[in-house]
């Protein structure tokens, strides 16, 4: 992955999200999956946020996002959470035998090029200036 610039930054802001279905019931298969990652990858589009990989398991979701450094990986799983749960709830009516959709919980990771060494490495040379 290469850095991005824009206007006065330069960045590599990559998060893993997971996230479940309530109860972590397996839902998530055949066409509710389907559409599950169809819907996730519009949000995406919609906000510019690059999918690096998306996997929609029976009982939860992977994302591997790349955005830019002003959003969160709170806004990111608000967005597709919500979108999600709003149109599959409308085009597969089984899911309302849920109470919600998704559990408010989600995982949220950071990922990326620079290792921990690495920042070491550049805060010590910093100092010797």
């Amino acid at each position: 992955m290469e850095y991005r610039r824009d206007e006065h930054r330069v960045h590599l802001v990559v998060y893993h999200l997971v996230w479940c279905p309530k109860r972590r019931k397996p839902v998530l298969t055949g066409a509710v999956g389907q559409d599950c990652e169809r819907i996730v990858r519009e949000v995406c589009n919609e906000y510019r946020w690059e999918v690096l990989r998306l996997a929609v398991m029976p009982d939860h979701v992977h994302l591997f996002v790349r955005a830019d450094p002003t959003t969160s990986a709170a806004e990111i799983a608000r967005a597709c959470k919500g979108r999600t749960s709003q149109l599959l709830r409308r085009e597969h009516r089984v899911l309302l035998r849920l109470p919600s959709l998704w559990t408010r919980s989600f995982f949220a990771a950071t990922a990326g090029k620079v290792s921990q060494a690495v920042i070491d490495r550049y805060i010590a040379a910093q100092r010797g200036k």
